[in-house]
């Protein structure tokens, strides 16, 4: 059946068209507007970095703090530290399963043997370490005929108690007995709290503790060696294939480190220790954070010379006679662009 329609009920038709086209066009012109400046719209989510780590000590305040205070999401980084012994966690990062390696130890122990490994930055320039002793010892010379309690063998702190020990003229192997403990600074203060050991390698904060309780601080360690520690590496694969991920991880540390300094954060930086390493004393926590304060670089700037220390003690642990240049397993190139872009004079 065919429908005629009438002059004026056109008219209202074609004006109904008119006003349905017209809202038509204005919603293809609003909906992307709203969309583009809708709350987070067009931001991407963080890339999800991997770091591996041997240790939390806080000797890697800086890595936390930037952490803690946003800086690597700032540049589109969400970090995650995965705990693992640091010969693991270079062969985790040089088999893609890493991107990062936190222990420095490790990353140079890998170059030394060959691996395409760089260490990107240092944030601290000496040992957060304290040769604690028993009650009865209070002089390095005592310690003669003595056990000592390192880390691991070939770790950094058997390393370094070897160091400190010739420093004051005992071989260890012949005057000192150099015990490797497998754990971290509290294993060993409970070694040497429990008698088992006569002297012991601290950390913070339980070298504080130790002291508390009358034990003997023998040597700083950070007096009597130089040796570069805590920051982080990875493979120069990804140094090749992700240069701006590894900028921006070596600039958001590095404003860690600048945060830490700054006397008008003091306060904050407190706050974080007391969070990231759950001290409930503030008291405590700002002891903590004056020893810290005396090994942290300023700027990440670290001597090479010091860096050749810590590569031949890797040589030596782990038998390599050929001479390898510490320039060979560094590459501060990051670390000099991120402190031009930041205003800090090296």
């Amino acid at each position: 059946m065919k429908v005629s329609m009438t002059a004026p009920s056109l008219t209202r038709n074609l004006k109904q068209e008119t006003r349905n086209s017209r809202a038509i066009r204005w919603l293809a012109f609003l909906l992307p507007a709203l969309f583009l400046f809708a709350p987070g719209a067009g931001a991407q989510a963080p890339k999800k970095v991997r770091m591996g780590s041997s240790s939390a000590n806080v000797s890697f305040l800086a890595i936390y703090t930037a952490q803690h205070r946003g800086f690597f999401r700032d540049e589109g980084i969400d970090l995650e530290i995965i705990f693992m012994p640091a010969n693991l966690a270079s062969t985790a990062v040089l088999n893609g399963d890493l991107d990062y390696n936190g222990a420095v130890t490790g990353t140079i122990g890998a170059a030394v043997v060959g691996q395409p490994m760089k260490v990107l930055l240092f944030t601290v320039s000496k040992p957060l370490l304290f040769l604690m002793g028993k009650k009865e010892i209070k002089e390095p010379q005592q310690l003669r005929g003595k056990k000592v309690a390192g880390s691991s063998p070939g770790g950094s702190a058997t390393l370094l108690a070897t160091q400190a020990l010739r420093h004051f003229g005992l071989e260890p192997g012949r005057d000192v007995s150099v015990l490797p403990m497998a754990g971290n600074a509290a294993s060993r203060y409970a070694v040497l709290e429990s008698g088992v050991v006569d002297a012991s390698l601290l950390s913070v904060p339980e070298n504080i503790i130790a002291q508390e309780r009358g034990f003997h601080e023998l040597i700083f360690l950070g007096d009597v060696v130089e040796f570069p520690q805590n920051g982080f590496g990875t493979s120069e694969k990804r140094i090749r294939e992700n240069a701006d991920e590894v900028y921006k991880m070596v600039r958001a540390t590095l404003r860690g480190l600048m945060f830490i300094h700054d006397p008008k954060n003091r306060e904050a930086v407190i706050d974080i220790l007391m969070k990231q390493w759950k001290l409930s004393d503030r008291k405590m926590a700002a002891e903590t954070l004056r020893h810290v304060s005396r090994v942290l670089t300023k700027d990440a700037v670290v001597k090479l010379e010091s860096v050749q220390v810590l590569v031949d003690l890797a040589r030596d642990s782990a038998k390599v006679s050929r001479p390898v240049p510490a320039a060979q397993v560094v590459d501060f190139s990051f670390v000099d662009r991120a402190r031009k872009e930041l205003g800090i004079s090296k």
